[in-house]
């Protein structure tokens, strides 16, 4: 009998909670979660709690530093925290061996932050997972790409109130559609650290940052979001366009993601 994978998270938030959930309706039987670390240290212990259930079979501690989290030296690592998190944990996790299961990839599109994260996950015999998020189809991206002469495109149409506390926002942006931001997807995580991580992506599984171009549109009313990446070479033209009402999907893409790491049939 194989033993289980022993998994840590960064972050307490709400994509973290659903991963707490999946373990607790036994999609993550395969797994034993170690320790859930984040700066609100009653936000990982109520975690913590949601997923022992007084059961003393389980016990994931509360972790209140990174530091504390590596020590427990789990297989993996889910980060569901924020880039700057995963720019923190990254080289140590990976260099200790421990591979990462990340959300925030917008820190990769840093080509010298990705190169060293590539060349110290080699080194420490350890892996980078990137989720799908709110979109999907990276096998369909990196296949086409790799048949060569591929353009990549990828829009964003969110609302109003999504884009608060950006440089883009302006209130005018409440009673009129605008697109708020055309160029890179190097060029958007610059503007947009926290919200354009799908675009990111998509870029890494195809064209690269630099090469992916963006918009992003702003529609009064409009709930959620919509994601669409197209690519296109001599021979393939794929669309993958994903409406989210809320951000859970990126949760249970993180799931998945998990269940895949030890699943008999693989995808992609």
């Amino acid at each position: 009998m194989m033993r289980k994978l022993t998994l840590g998270i960064l972050g307490a938030g709400k994509l973290s909670a659903l991963v707490v959930e999946a373990f607790n309706q036994g999609l993550l039987n395969d797994m034993e979660l170690l320790g859930i670390c984040s700066r609100s240290k009653d936000k990982s212990e109520r975690l913590a709690e949601a997923y022992n259930q007084g059961d003393s079979k389980r016990a994931s501690r509360s972790c209140s530093t990174q530091e504390e989290l590596l020590a427990l030296q789990p297989d993996y690592i889910v980060e569901a925290a924020s880039p700057t998190a995963l720019r923190e944990l990254a080289l140590p996790a990976l260099s200790a061996g421990i591979s990462l299961v990340t959300l925030s990839i917008g820190a990769l599109a840093d080509p010298e932050f990705l190169e060293k994260v590539k060349t110290t996950a080699k080194q420490g015999g350890a892996r980078v997972h990137l989720v799908s998020g709110a979109t999907g189809g990276f096998d369909v991206l990196r296949t086409a790409a790799l048949m060569g002469g591929a353009k990549a495109t990828f829009f964003n149409e969110k609302g109003p109130g999504a884009l608060k506390n950006t440089p883009v926002y302006r209130e005018e942006l409440q009673q009129q559609a605008e697109t708020v931001f055309s160029g890179t997807a190097s060029e958007a995580i610059g503007l947009f650290p926290t919200r354009i991580n799908v675009a990111v992506a998509a870029s890494l599984a195809s064209v690269g940052p630099d090469k992916m171009q963006v918009t992003i549109q702003s529609t009064p009313g409009f709930t959620g979001d919509t994601q669409r990446v197209e690519i296109v070479n001599e021979q393939v033209k794929a669309v993958i366009d994903v409406y989210s009402a809320t951000a859970e999907i990126a949760g249970w893409s993180v799931v998945s993601t998990l269940q895949g790491l030890t699943s008999p049939l693989v995808f992609g």
